[in-house]
């Protein structure tokens, strides 16, 4: 129970995060956001300010900005239609209802609409019992009440994500990759200032019978590259050796003054691969200052961010089989054991889950932001944007196959760690 309450919180975080980069982006721009949503599914809560209705939905695994105009949508008043108005201190109607609100006090202006134009030039024409027609403008921000629980704003042309530039549209779905990638900056900050600044590898102890102790790596080594390439840290360490897929590695240490190249083959043991050499997390570790803090968690995301890369393009080219993918179930479960060893653990692994989620959710693939982006490219390139029930539908068809994939890796999750 513990850690499905910390994986719910860890991920409301990052999915919070990254929907406020949407919203204050698309707000920014002047775009009409009718809802900024945490999980799908049912609302279980939900609260009006302002424009936009906030909610949390019973599916905590993800969540949403929803914008006027960035999909198709329709809303409308059919002609003929019975409606009640309010109007404000210009004159113009602020509230529209197809029921009469018979709780209000103000005073209601009735009829029956003989045309309406809620995008453009904003007006309303009623015809009332005597069959006089009246032309009344409309609030930038009327409200139409359908029924008592179906209440939408209206959405001018200039409040529709439709109407914006090129470069607006973009920095509004970009946001929210680029808040998640700076939470990730921030969380390594805050994770070297606590634990300091790793920059060596010396070795404590060697395991008999491992590959490093066959090699003739001893304990005080200093380990300092992997194949040629420097590595400083257990994470770099760890890339490196996994990135052998089992095949012989050359390890360089520094012994006494001298530099000596050892040639191993890593073992497998369950998903990672080891050499058998234990490190003193201690004697890795000095105190970082806040300069180094601010310069570690720029690094450790350029480096991270990489590795994320990389592994993405591995498993395009079917370097990487897709059982190596974690969903919902092995995210939650790490989260669980990386809180259970502490508050810096448990940042670094929100970090990571952070990086992950901006760096994928960038990818040109349709349903996600990355995609959007490229449509918003093409629109660039074509002086005009493409057909929005068109685009709708790519995206429409790239998440129900992102949910087939999401389904497939679940249960890869629940046999890794429940079968094996």
């Amino acid at each position: 129970m513990q850690t499905v309450l910390v994986f719910i919180l860890v991920l409301s975080l990052l999915v919070f995060i990254h929907e406020l980069g949407h919203f204050l982006f698309a707000k920014r721009a002047g775009i009409l956001v009718r809802e900024f949503a945490i999980g799908f599914g049912p609302k279980i809560y939900s609260r009006i300010h302002g424009e936009t209705m906030y909610s949390i939905r019973a599916l905590p695994l993800g969540g949403f900005v929803r914008m006027a105009g960035e999909d198709a949508e329709v809303v409308e008043i059919k002609t003929g239609s019975f409606v009640y108005a309010t109007q404000n201190d210009k004159g113009q109607i602020d509230h529209l209802y197809f029921k009469e609100p018979v709780h209000l006090q103000k005073k209601l202006t009735a009829g029956r609409v003989l045309e309406a134009d809620l995008e453009d030039k904003l007006y309303l024409i009623l015809e009332d019992d005597n069959g006089v027609e009246t032309k009344y403008p409309l609030d930038p921000k009327a409200f139409i009440h359908f029924s008592e629980k179906n209440v939408v704003q209206i959405a001018p042309k200039d409040r529709q994500f439709g109407s914006k530039t090129v470069g607006q549209k973009a920095m509004a779905i970009f946001a929210g990759p680029l808040f998640n990638i700076i939470l990730t900056i921030i969380l390594f900050m805050v994770y070297t200032l606590m634990v300091g600044v790793q920059d060596r590898l010396p070795v404590e102890e060697v395991l008999p019978g491992k590959p490093a102790a066959a090699a003739g790596i001893q304990k005080g080594d200093l380990i300092t590259a992997v194949n040629g390439e420097e590595v400083r840290t257990m994470d770099a360490l760890r890339y490196k050796l996994m990135e052998s897929k089992g095949q012989p590695v050359t390890i360089t240490v520094q012994r006494a003054g001298e530099t000596l190249h050892m040639t191993m083959t890593p073992e497998k043991v369950g998903e990672t691969y080891q050499i058998g050499a234990k490190f003193s997390v201690a004697k890795m570790m000095r105190k970082a200052t806040v300069t180094e803090a601010i310069a570690d968690g720029f690094k450790k995301t350029y480096e991270w961010s990489a590795i994320i890369l990389d592994g993405f393009a591995k498993l395009v080219t079917g370097q990487l089989s897709i059982k190596s993918l974690g969903g919902p179930v092995q995210m939650g479960d790490i989260t669980g054991k990386a809180a259970e060893a502490g508050i810096a653990p448990l940042i670094k692994w929100t970090a990571l889950l952070s990086l992950n989620l901006g760096i994928f959710n960038l990818l040109p693939i349709p349903a996600l932001d990355g995609s959007r982006l490229v449509f918003i490219g093409l629109e660039a390139v074509r002086g005009r944007p493409i057909n929005p029930n068109k685009e709708s539908l790519v995206h429409f068809v790239g998440f129900a196959l992102l949910m087939m994939l999401m389904l497939v890796v679940t249960f890869n999750d629940i046999k890794k760690i429940f079968f094996t």
